[in-house]
């Protein structure tokens, strides 16, 4: 039972890692919103912003100019956060 939950954290993580890289190379592209990539970015954007607005809002305090580091933080803190829940649950 501790192998299937870790497995499950260890798939969410890796889910959400891929949904904020996929936000990052959409930002670059800047998709059409009427396309199958807009709604593409859309969804990505809706599920990821839970993670990433909490870490903007941390960043926000820096000055960092013109760069947006949150998503980077984000992958980071959703990395950090599955590896010591999978350490503790095995």
């Amino acid at each position: 039972m501790k192998i299937v939950l870790a497995q499950a954290i260890y798939w969410f993580a890796e889910l959400l890692t891929f949904l904020m890289l996929l936000r990052v190379i959409f930002s670059w592209i800047q998709p059409n919103s009427y396309g199958m990539l807009g709604k593409i970015n859309l969804f990505c954007i809706r599920l990821t912003e839970p993670v990433v607005a909490p870490c903007r809002q941390l960043l926000s305090r820096f000055n960092t100019g013109m760069f947006d580091f949150s998503v980077m933080l984000a992958f980071f803190l959703v990395q950090i956060a599955a590896n010591l829940m999978i350490r503790i649950i095995l």
